[in-house]
């Protein structure tokens, strides 16, 4: 699979977005830029009310419904409501989330389920159910709204990572599934953006037990204490979101801001040196003298 996927050139000029999440942060920008430009947004959010000013301000353009990310039973209704009203699904933004800090231990099993069905079963299903609009048009684009944490993790941050890998060994066949019919998708890999990721009424904090007190003070003060002092800019996100959607081609990950660029880097690196140190004891692992497989990918 390549890593930068065509999009087909017979895309319209004004496209037509749902956008999960749009109240705040990454899907605000968002919202803001593709409007903008002249494009039409499903916005769908748990607090319409939260997105009245952009209601009033584009009318014609902007539709903000009621949506609960997590609701799988949900999606066929948003893709429903939206056909119905702009007659096509040009771009579905998955990116409705948050975190939950704590050790694997520490992290509750409903806690860990809920980032899963806001982070894959959500996404998932939606995905499901805009890809039928999106094949019978020849075109379109997912952005799936992953985090460096979805390439690479450290302690106190399972739960959430757990997610976002998933989130992303599932894209990454799905750009495989459907580049065929002419849709493209993109997986955003963001480091740390003033979104209110770390908001206090957003970031949820597992309970603290003796046992991980030292090992993850340092994670937990930073996580708590980073609210409006990340280096990322949201608006700047969005519109490197927005013109590479019109611009005809997408990567199939992009990591966004300076860290994400170091981190996901070094991970590969560190990745690759670890699988060629351990390369000859791997190979012994194989029946002699059977010939090597043959594959479609």
């Amino acid at each position: 699979m390549t890593q930068t996927q065509s999009q087909p050139k017979t895309q319209p000029q004004s496209l037509t977005w749902i956008i999960t999440g749009a109240s705040r942060g990454f899907g605000r920008a968002l919202t803001e830029k593709a409007l903008a430009s002249g494009d039409i947004v499903v916005a769908a959010v748990r607090r319409p009310e939260s997105l009245a000013d952009l209601a009033a301000k584009y009318p014609d353009t902007c539709l903000v419904t009621a949506y609960d990310a997590r609701d799988v039973t949900a999606a066929a209704g948003l893709v429903r409501q939206t056909v119905e009203r702009f007659d096509r699904i040009d771009v579905l933004v998955n990116n409705a989330g948050r975190a939950v800090v704590g050790a694997v231990e520490e992290v509750s099993d409903a806690q860990l389920r809920e980032l899963m069905d806001l982070h894959l079963f959500g996404p998932a299903a939606l995905v499901r159910a805009a890809l039928p609009v999106m094949r019978a048009q020849g075109s379109g684009s997912v952005v799936q709204m992953s985090s460096q944490g979805g390439r690479t993790s450290f302690p106190g941050v399972a739960a959430y990572s757990a997610s976002k890998f998933a989130l992303e060994g599932w894209s990454e066949a799905l750009a495989g599934e459907v580049a065929p019919f002419g849709i493209g998708v993109m997986i955003v890999e963001p480091s740390r953006f003033r979104t209110e990721f770390n908001a206090g009424d957003t970031l949820e904090f597992a309970g603290s037990s003796d046992a991980y007190a030292q090992v993850l003070e340092a994670v937990r003060a930073d996580m708590a204490g980073a609210d409006g002092r990340q280096e990322g800019d949201p608006d700047r996100a969005g519109e490197i979101i927005v013109s590479l959607v019109h611009g005809g081609s997408l990567p199939l990950r992009l990591p966004l801001g300076r860290e994400a660029v170091e981190r996901i880097s070094g991970a590969y690196r560190r990745g690759l040196a670890e699988v060629e140190r351990w390369a000859d004891t791997a190979r012994s692992a194989d029946f002699d003298d059977v010939p090597p497989s043959s594959r479609p990918v």
